[in-house]
């Protein structure tokens, strides 16, 4: 875990390669404002709550009265830390599966309350990232729709044919990860593919037993609802911001914006997409060429989008490491667990 504390100052190089290259001083953030920013902070703090009461709710449907509400909540929050330090859009879940699995539910139930979440996430975030795709289409910027709507359709296709097909199909790991495993690591090897074929096999049983019941179609619509307001709220926070620098944008333009740039930034290239999602942002609203950052006046600015990120990765990730270590990480006594 000590890598990832390490690996946030990494985030910080295309911040400060963009400050250099566009001479964003200091004032020009602080100019913003600070309402603004706290503005922008509650916006993200609401986002991340709303994740965290859409675990809650599916874990409470799915094991009954598990855990507290509330600290189900705050581990899912505290789990976003792992998504904050990692070059992919995935991460978050083996935080929950791990918590869960501690508390006492078995792991197969624990992975498939997992998946629920992830997918209903990754279901949202790709359909407004495809919207955001298409507008962007529409209006010209081919080579940034292009980016977003592959990124878009490839992750959220992956995640739901897997995840629907888990009820008709029983996966198993693949023969060369198996033979590979087998050849390097010897009994051990083995014996860790036999774990996984079993886990994976008892997940399967579960996605079969739970996706064509009603509760479970009710669970995944509520759980999706709730996805899209958390990512809406995403959205709204660089409208906050905008508003700081006297940059005006409506919310769904908004959204559409930081929807797109949540896609680029979703490539594995840089730890928590830093300076992916900030390009993705300017180059969504002003339409430009992605090898020309020239920004004419009247539009969006640089201290904006640097503004933007401070408010919604930087302070955020001070807040998930306390409730990831406080909560999801700490130990749990023997008579706690179930």
């Amino acid at each position: 875990m000590n890598w990832r504390i390490i690996a946030i100052p990494i985030t910080l190089i295309p911040i400060f390669i963009i400050a250099i290259q566009f001479d964003i001083q200091i004032e020009d953030v602080l100019a913003i404002g600070i309402f603004p920013f706290i503005g922008a902070i509650v916006a993200m703090m609401i986002k991340l709550v709303l994740q965290g009461i859409k675990f809650a709710y599916i874990t409470r449907k799915y094991l009954g009265d598990f855990d507290s509400f509330l600290k189900l909540v705050g581990v899912r929050v505290g789990s976003e830390f792992i998504k904050f330090t990692t070059p992919m859009f995935i991460g978050a879940e083996f935080v929950v599966i791990y918590y869960l699995h501690k508390k006492g539910a078995k792991p197969a139930k624990s992975a498939w309350i997992a998946i629920m979440d992830i997918v209903t996430e990754v279901f949202a975030a790709g359909l407004l990232s495809i919207m955001a795709g298409i507008i962007a289409l529409l209006s010209g910027a081919y080579v940034v729709a292009a980016v977003i709507l592959a990124t878009s359709v490839i992750i959220t296709s992956l995640w739901m044919v897997m995840f629907f097909l888990s009820s008709k199909h029983t996966f198993q790991v693949p023969k060369v990860l198996e033979n590979l495993a087998k050849r390097f690591a010897k009994e051990k090897g083995t014996k860790a593919i036999e774990k996984t074929n079993i886990w994976m096999e008892e997940v399967c049983t579960m996605s079969r037993e739970n996706l064509k019941t009603s509760e479970s179609k009710k669970i995944f619509t509520i759980s999706f609802l709730f996805s899209l307001a958390s990512w809406s709220f995403y959205g709204i926070s660089f409208m906050i911001i905008a508003m700081g620098t006297g940059f005006v944008i409506n919310a769904f333009d908004s959204i559409m914006a930081v929807m797109g740039a949540n896609a680029i930034g979703n490539l594995p290239i840089t730890i928590g997409g830093s300076g992916l999602a900030e390009f993705g942002i300017i180059a969504y609203i002003n339409n430009l060429d992605p090898f020309a950052f020239e920004i004419s006046e009247g539009v969006v600015a640089w201290d904006a989008v640097i503004g933007w990120r401070i408010a919604t990765y930087y302070v955020p990730i001070v807040i998930t490491w306390l409730l990831l270590v406080k909560l999801a990480l700490s130990k749990i006594p023997k008579s706690q667990s179930s």
